[in-house]
């Protein structure tokens, strides 16, 4: 009897389930522009900080908390987006989050110092830091799991996009008008994307009963905030100091604490069961590696390009779009051939292409042509458009609706700690292998060498048709020296971190392989997400 009733009941579903309606589209578009915005203010930060420094009159110590204490105030709300999303709704989660964005970005537009900025800034990213893994958690709320991909592929563009326009848009805004157009730009886009989800989108199921976790919420903020800011102040204030030791100390010894904590409560803030599933724990491991290996273009070619080329940030910016763009057209491409081919081949495929175009930018030198750059960026970013979204949504699918949020919070903060952990490895790496290539260049130099000579006459001659005296020529030479041997020891260094930068790549692509023996537990799985999903709608219905 049983048997008859569920046959009579899964047709039903099942043609609700194979096509995107009318209303996921747009709901997607909202989430789509809610990502969008939260990307674009960050890319934009980077390059805007020379013009606060000169218009506060800070240091550069000072004027980096308007980055750090963004992240660091998103960071330690991450993980409260599952429980606030399980408890009042998706659609209320995340709205009232970009309505916080955009009132923390009209307060930064007005700030009248640095001090001010600074507070705004972590206020924006109270806001900001739950409009991604919200916006992640509610796609798989709204979406059909057969095209899931399809649309985590469509919705990834948008987290593409921003960073492709950033650094350009950034140079321009600065160059043209005012430092405080960086926040003002986020105030039309705010509103239309509340306007549209506050017609558009529909509230998710809540649930009344579930209690917040204050003292995991606690700990995961003295975590992640203690971790976070080691991993910022390490270079600036040295790995060994008490200051950073310290702070590695109390985040590791919290964590363990949140553990043992997490564990014992039925609704945890960091669901740390999750990573019981092998597919979960191995799609963020693997997409995590990704993140790390993706720091050595993004953050490390535009230091060889405005350092050591001297270009521009907003050529360097044009410079970086193109990869920015095959890597969003390559999003949706991915979520078509994911569902045909799988994870696993496509995973192999983008994960041996970031690795191999990484590995070839080791061959960079003062005389790289910009063009090679660009077009060797491309093929990277297609390699990052085809394996990201699938690896991060590989283990999303394999879990039921109801632990989405939760799943979406943890593996974004996982991954945003990943990503500062490979910035703040890659940029000691360069510092430490500069600072040997400079010393091992000038114990090389000889003063009595026929190309000293040569430069010293060719300086002193430049000098003197300047109008310099003859005195200050000569001693100009030194300079100039200093400043080729500086840069040439920067090249060598960036060359090296970027190929150091393609083994976490590489690492992912045997991960990956596991991925692939644990074929029938993920099928298992899957089939346990459809059936949780089918159970939902019929709830619905």
């Amino acid at each position: 009897m049983s048997s008859v009733s569920t046959e009579a009941v899964t047709p039903e579903v099942k043609p609700q389930e194979e096509k995107i309606t009318g209303y996921q589209w747009l709901a997607l578009l909202v989430l789509i522009l809610g990502t969008f915005l939260a990307i674009l203010d960050n890319s934009l930060m980077n390059v805007a900080i020379p013009k606060l420094m000169a218009v506060f009159g800070s240091t550069s110590t000072q004027i980096e908390w308007v980055v750090t204490g963004y992240m660091l105030a998103s960071a330690v709300v991450v993980p409260m987006g599952g429980f606030l999303s399980d408890r009042f709704g998706y659609k209320t989660t995340f709205l009232t989050t970009v309505v916080a964005f955009v009132i923390g970005s009209i307060l930064c537009g007005i700030a009248w110092s640095d001090t001010s900025l600074i507070i705004f800034r972590i206020i924006q990213g109270l806001g900001g830091g739950f409009i991604m893994p919200v916006g992640m958690a509610m796609l798989y709320q709204i979406m059909p799991r057969s095209k899931i991909q399809v649309a985590m592929g469509i919705w990834g563009i948008a987290a593409m996009a921003a960073p492709a326009m950033g650094p350009t848009l950034s140079g321009y805004l600065v160059d043209n008008f005012s430092w405080r157009y960086l926040f003002y730009i986020n105030v039309p886009i705010g509103i239309i994307a509340v306007t549209l989800g506050f017609i558009f989108l529909k509230e998710t199921p809540k649930r009344a009963g579930i209690k917040f976790d204050f003292v995991g919420s606690i700990l995961c903020m003295i975590v992640f905030s203690t971790l976070l800011l080691a991993l910022t102040d390490g270079q600036s204030d040295g790995w060994t100091s008490l200051y950073i030791v310290s702070l590695f100390f109390i985040s590791i010894s919290s964590f363990i604490l949140l553990i043992w904590v997490e564990l014992g409560k039925d609704n945890p803030i960091m669901d740390f069961r999750l990573f019981k599933n092998p597919i979960f724990a191995l799609s963020l491991a693997a997409s995590s590696f990704v993140m790390i290996s993706m720091q050595g273009g993004v953050y490390m070619m535009p230091i060889f390009m405005q350092n050591v080329t001297g270009l521009t940030p907003m050529q360097t910016g044009l410079v970086m779009m193109p990869q920015s763009i095959a890597m969003a057209f390559m999003m949706p491409v991915a979520g078509k051939l994911v569902s045909k081919y799988g994870v696993v081949p496509l995973g192999i495929i983008g994960l041996a292409i970031i690795g191999c175009t990484t590995l070839e930018l080791h061959v960079l030198s003062q005389q790289t042509p910009t063009h090679w750059i660009s077009g060797l960026l491309v093929i990277r970013g297609i390699g990052i458009g085809l394996c990201m979204m699938p690896l991060t949504s590989a283990g999303m699918n394999t879990l039921p609706n109801h632990m989405i949020g939760r799943a979406s919070s943890v593996s974004n903060v996982i991954r945003n700690v990943m990503a500062s952990l490979g910035i703040a490895l890659l940029t000691s790496n360069m510092n430490n292998e500069a600072t040997q290539f400079g010393a091992r260049f000038n114990e090389s130099i000889s003063t009595n060498s026929p190309a000293y000579t040569d430069l010293q006459t060719n300086v002193v001659h430049r000098y003197l048709e300047l109008g310099t005296d003859a005195s200050s020529a000569t001693g100009g030479v030194v300079g100039v020296l200093y400043g080729l041997v500086q840069k040439e020891a920067l090249t060598r260094a960036i060359a090296d971190t970027l190929m150091l930068s393609a083994i976490p790549a590489f690492i992912a692509i045997i991960l990956v392989f596991f991925m692939r023996q644990k074929k029938k537990q993920q099928a298992a799985a899957q089939e346990s997400a459809d059936s949780d999903a089918q159970h939902h709608v019929m709830i619905e219905m």
